[in-house]
């Protein structure tokens, strides 16, 4: 008898301890409705900040408005970009990948502001990161051959080309770096010139004597 009752007492407390979690859920998802529709709200009006904040406190209690946080921090990122703000720009982006990190869209953006700030290796690793999640958009193989370009690395310059003109044959931007890429790599086989013969009149061993300072 004293074993049913025991049974019975921890039981009833289970379904009673189940009952309360459901109903502080129930809570919670209210709740994180709420400061969702306000964050909402607060980003219609462009207060970012405000944005930001709400949806925080909206996806602590409730992970489903992720995506919603992101969105706001893409905004402010973008804000700040235009503001010429590049370093809250980055941190911005930054915590929308954190979020999504499915999104090549905001690698694109993050992207863009590293080659502001003439952080071209950063860049290139967000543009690649794009391109595994989008391989077929022309956009992100012309913004890597570019930089490729800048830093003179030829080679994958010319496989980015490559690449853009595959899927878009006409584009007259991935035409001319063609064109560009090809006199540099003719440029580069061509054997440089003899040095000139040494002069009997150097000092010793051909050195040149460097001037009293």
């Amino acid at each position: 008898m004293k074993r049913t009752f025991v049974f019975t007492f921890i039981t009833a407390l289970a379904l009673c301890a189940a009952q309360l979690s459901e109903a502080q859920a129930t809570k919670d998802a209210k709740e994180a409705n709420k400061l969702a529709r306000d964050g909402a709200e607060a980003s219609k009006n462009q207060d970012f900040d405000k944005a930001v904040e709400l949806l925080q406190k909206a996806t602590a209690l409730d992970h489903k408005y992720a995506d919603e946080l992101a969105a706001v921090y893409q905004q402010r990122g973008y804000a700040a970009a235009t503001n010429q703000q590049f370093q809250e720009a980055l941190n911005d982006f930054s915590e929308a990948i954190k979020l999504k990190s499915d999104d090549a869209r905001i690698y694109e953006q993050r992207a863009a502001v590293e080659m502001k700030m003439n952080d071209n290796d950063k860049a290139l690793a967000d543009y690649t990161e794009a391109i595994k999640l989008k391989p077929n958009d022309v956009r992100y193989y012309a913004y890597r051959s570019y930089i490729y370009e800048v830093k003179a690395d030829i080679k994958n310059s010319m496989a980015d080309t490559d690449k853009v003109l595959k899927l878009d044959p006409k584009n007259q931007e991935a035409i001319s770096r063609k064109k560009r890429l090809e006199t540099l790599q003719s440029m580069r086989a061509t054997p440089p010139p003899p040095p000139p013969a040494a002069s009997t009149k150097t000092s010793p061993a051909g050195a040149h004597t460097p001037h009293k300072p």
